[in-house]
């Protein structure tokens, strides 16, 4: 086998890789080149020469057990035979295609903006029609088919700044607000702020462990220093400050640590820090210059009594002016929430204390990618400016969105009493996000053979799951968890009869497992 061969096949392995994976991947690398190209030892790219970066990225929620599922999709498509009739995607908090319905208001707005003869033809409510003429007068031509501002329609950023101020109560400047392709997209933009050596040191950033994969992989991908900080599992996945000025006392070693990133709620754990522990934070922050990066996607999904979701912005502020110095960047998304639009590609951030250079120059990189979507920017809009009540769409829009933040709220829970009864499990309660991420144990022998496998063990039982039940999770160690510990993410996404179902045939795996293994 070639070098390339081998290199790619090692890649695959490394990351808990099928065999089945590895069968279908090696190929692509042995095809014949056509007689009138270059052959692949001539190549201007080759595995041993493209951006190293780029080898040390993974994305977990997207990775080998996703292809493999999607493989098995195939197979039963086919009619092979195999003990499950579906597979279940509990890998990705992907609402919709888990069955959520959209919501009216924001779907209707935009088939209006899409096909704007539907404004008078559609029979749609006023409130939506006057919304559409609204955007549309926002976009050259009148039309969604045109690039708009770099950061986004200015009368969605003014939305969005007045959505910040009623949910905070404090002033918002909507020309500190950027519209985006979803939060994901913010978040890498100002990442990339951070890409410089400081006294001959690489930047660091300080994000949770577990953590979004998104963090792990943007920061490989960039050349910086990942800096874990473990979240205190037997209290909730609570953020210890202690642990903070561990982390990043660890890290001075090697780094120069710039800034941290914080998701409330918590994925993959689904906490939702007190304002405690938000204050905390600031602290922390301000005593070590750090930048803080505030992943609040999921603010709209908190469900457990006792637990409230504040703004790192809402409680920056009322701390003082002592820490007017603190810099912020949050980030929301239409993806999550009781929306759920993920490939709508909708978010926003908004920057906080930024010194004004500094700022415009964040704003000119993000002007080489042109624009947004603007049906993400429509769907922003919806978002930030939802039906008031006494409008024609309130009430429909109030019932959708109570609706499906009652039934998360009914399958959170479902799903954390369910693990809990399971032998060897511990979980969490779910207080806000759309996941759990319960901890549990393997028998000695599963360890062994995952080991034999060439395998982390939590990959041999999700491999093991996924092939037996049809079950796709994604395992701890793709988000980190503290050494010796068994963790994987599932969502709490699938509708409730197709949840009961899954944690009946989870459970029935287990004890099977469990058993084997023994």
């Amino acid at each position: 086998m070639s070098q390339m061969r081998l290199l790619s096949c090692a890649r695959l392995l490394s990351r808990g890789a099928a065999q089945s994976e590895i069968a279908d991947f090696v190929p692509l690398f042995s095809r014949k080149s056509p007689s009138n190209t270059r052959t692949m030892a001539s190549k201007s790219l080759t595995i041993e020469n493209i951006n190293p970066n780029i080898l040390k990225l993974e994305y977990a929620v997207r990775g080998p057990l996703v292809i493999r599922a999607a493989e098995i999709e195939k197979e039963l498509q086919k009619g092979a035979q195999k003990p499950f009739k579906t597979v279940i995607k509990a890998n990705i908090g992907d609402a919709h295609a888990m069955g959520q319905q959209p919501i009216t208001f924001i779907r209707q707005v935009i088939a209006c903006v899409t096909l704007p003869e539907l404004i008078e033809k559609g029979g749609y409510p006023e409130d939506v029609r006057q919304r559409a003429r609204d955007i549309l007068n926002g976009c050259g031509g009148q039309s969604v088919g045109s690039y708009t501002a770099s950061h986004g329609i200015e009368l969605i950023r003014r939305h969005v700044a007045e959505y910040i101020e009623r949910r905070d109560g404090h002033p918002a400047d909507w020309q500190d607000i950027v519209l985006s392709a979803g939060a994901s997209n913010a978040i890498k933009n100002v990442l990339q702020l951070f890409c410089n050596q400081i006294d001959g040191k690489n930047s660091g950033v300080m994000i949770p462990i577990p953590q979004y994969p998104l963090y792990s992989a943007s920061l490989a991908e960039y050349g910086l220093e990942q800096v874990g900080y473990y979240l205190d599992e037997d209290n909730n996945w609570a953020l210890d400050v202690s642990e903070l000025e561990r982390s990043l006392a660890e890290a001075e070693k090697k780094c120069k640590v710039r800034a941290i990133v914080v998701i409330n709620p918590g994925n993959p754990t689904g906490q939702v820090l007190t304002r405690d522990n938000i204050e905390s934070i600031i602290k922390f922050a301000k005593k070590h210059n750090l930048f803080v990066f505030a992943d609040e996607v999921y603010q709209d999904n908190v469900y457990a009594k006792g637990s409230k979701f504040f703004s790192f912005k809402k409680v920056l502020t009322e701390m003082g002016s002592e820490y007017s110095g603190v810099e912020l960047a949050s980030f929301m998304s239409v993806s999550k929430g009781y929306m759920g639009e993920c490939g709508l590609r909708g978010g926003w951030m908004e920057l906080v204390h930024l010194q004004r250079d500094v700022q415009a120059n964040l704003y000119k990189a993000i002007s080489a990618m042109l624009c947004p979507t603007t049906l993400g920017q429509a769907a922003v809009d919806c978002v930030a400016r939802p039906p008031r009540e006494g409008e024609p769409s309130f009430a429909l829009w109030k019932k959708e969105r109570d609706g499906v933040l009652a039934s998360l709220n009914k399958r959170a829970q479902m799903i954390a009493h369910t693990f809990n009864q399971m032998e060897g499990f511990h979980c969490n309660i779910v207080q806000g996000a759309m996941y759990a991420f319960p901890r549990f144990e393997l028998p000695p022998r599963a360890v062994e053979e995952a080991k034999k496998q060439n395998q982390a063990p939590d990959v041999f039982y999700a491999f093991k799951l996924l092939e037996q039940t049809g079950i796709c999770i994604v395992p701890g160690s793709g988000f980190g968890q503290r050494p010796g510990t068994y963790h994987f993410r599932t969502t709490i996404l699938p509708q409730p009869a197709l949840l009961q179902q899954m944690l009946n045939i989870f459970k029935d795996f287990h004890a099977k497992f469990t058993s084997e293994y023994k």
